[in-house]
């Protein structure tokens, strides 16, 4: 029997009417789709993708992933979920695998999709509209000019962004929700408060726009999904 060709999907940051053409057909295609659960039950990649994708008829398969930092129970998760979905590939069915914003940037589903790839299975990569690149456009600012360096980290270590943030150019700081305190006062220290920005959420229900971070209400609570644009002071 043929085996199924595994699909690692962008479904974007949240906004359905950024999904790609080619995303919806690829979900369209697929019998079986692939989505990360959180303990709570939700599904946040597959209720965006549902908004643009009739499902109906459709294995909804959800994939559990730890949060810990410990690389060993990483591995394990990522390795029980290719295993479920290697069942599905062995049946000779696609799965498509929903992932936030663009498959190549910080994405769970290449974790499998390497996995797989190792045991011999076919992946494919359907790229999605970043989150960096949509906040940009939430906040109607380009992120470069024609020589502007553009710098894309993740905002989880507050300790290691006094070096990010003394490089030239343009900073991207992923996912600094749950860091933000120990973020602002980095870019407090490097005076960048004012040249930065946030959103929170961007495109989903509860959206917050901070257009300068030095009026940024201390209090509030960001998120996970909050994206930190900082430019050149």
């Amino acid at each position: 029997m043929t085996k199924g060709i595994f699909y690692s999907v962008g479904v974007g940051p949240g906004d359905p009417e950024l999904i790609t053409l080619k995303a919806v057909r690829t979900l369209e295609r697929c019998p079986v789709i692939a989505a990360p659960q959180t303990k709570s039950g939700e599904m946040l990649a597959l209720s965006i993708a549902r908004q643009a994708v009739d499902m109906d008829g459709k294995e909804i398969l959800p994939l559990h992933f730890t949060m810990t930092r410990d690389r060993a129970q990483q591995h394990a998760a990522h390795e029980a979920a290719a295993q479920e979905v290697a069942r599905r590939l062995d049946e000779g069915r696609d799965v498509a695998m929903l992932n936030l914003g663009d498959v190549s940037i910080y994405a769970t589903a290449m974790y499998l999709a390497q996995i797989l790839s190792e045991r011999g299975y076919e992946t494919r990569m359907i790229p999605g509209v970043t989150s960096f690149c949509a906040v940009a456009a939430r906040l109607n600012e380009s992120l470069t000019d024609m020589n502007t360096t553009l710098h894309i980290v993740p905002g989880s270590s507050a300790q290691a962004l006094s070096e990010t943030l003394s490089m030239p150019g343009t900073k991207v700081l992923m996912k600094s929700g749950r860091q933000l305190p120990g973020v602002l006062k980095e870019l407090e220290r490097a005076d960048l408060l004012h040249t930065s920005a946030m959103v929170c959420n961007c495109g989903l229900p509860g959206e917050q726009v901070y257009h300068d971070l030095s009026e940024y209400p201390a209090e509030t609570s960001a998120g996970y999904f909050a994206t930190i644009i900082v430019r050149e002071g």
